[in-house]
């Protein structure tokens, strides 16, 4: 089960609305979307959550490019949802490698429908696990400026995106759309 919200940050404070991400396909189509919310350069906030799996920030101010925090990075790589916030960039993968990747799925062996990969030690394709982190990705000072500082991000479990919006003065908010 998913949530997600955009919150915006206006003359007069954070606004929420719950948002459907059914159009949305990429990072591009989730950055307009934040900027569609806003009238002017605010801040906006998109907030992702996958039950207690997982949860990632976007946040886009005017025209610059994106900010992403996601929580668990192996956790948000299962989910499609989880796959537009885990850019190359964020990575610090090589585009061409995915093309590489791609590439060598014309060699398949047979493990790619799920079974273990026996050349691995843990019976786990090594390729997968350390493609993605398992713990946080991502700019962990997305948030500092606006009161969660690094550390305090890092700590974050349960209920996470409510912790956030107590910390930016909008919990109120945020459980109104919730």
């Amino acid at each position: 089960m998913y949530f997600a919200a955009l919150l915006a940050r206006t003359e007069d404070g954070w606004e929420a609305s719950d948002t459907e991400l059914d159009d949305v396909e990429t990072l591009s189509d989730l950055t307009e979307l934040a900027r569609d919310a806003s009238g002017d350069d605010d801040t906006v906030l998109v907030f992702i959550e996958q039950e207690d799996s997982w949860f990632g920030v976007v946040r886009v101010d005017g025209e610059e490019d994106p900010r992403i925090y996601v929580s668990q990075g192996q956790a948000a790589a299962r989910s499609s949802y989880g796959e537009i916030l885990l850019t190359d960039e964020l990575l610090g993968r090589d585009p061409g490698d995915t093309l590489a990747a791609l590439e060598e799925l014309v060699d398949l062996d047979g493990t790619e429908d799920g079974e273990p990969d026996k050349d691995s030690p843990d019976g786990a394709d090594s390729d997968a696990s350390d493609a993605v982190p398992a713990g946080p990705v991502g700019d962990i000072a997305i948030l500092a400026d606006l009161g969660m500082d690094e550390k305090e991000l890092l700590s974050l479990e349960a209920d996470a995106l409510g912790q956030i919006a107590d910390a930016l003065g909008a919990s109120e908010i945020l459980q109104a759309v919730r």
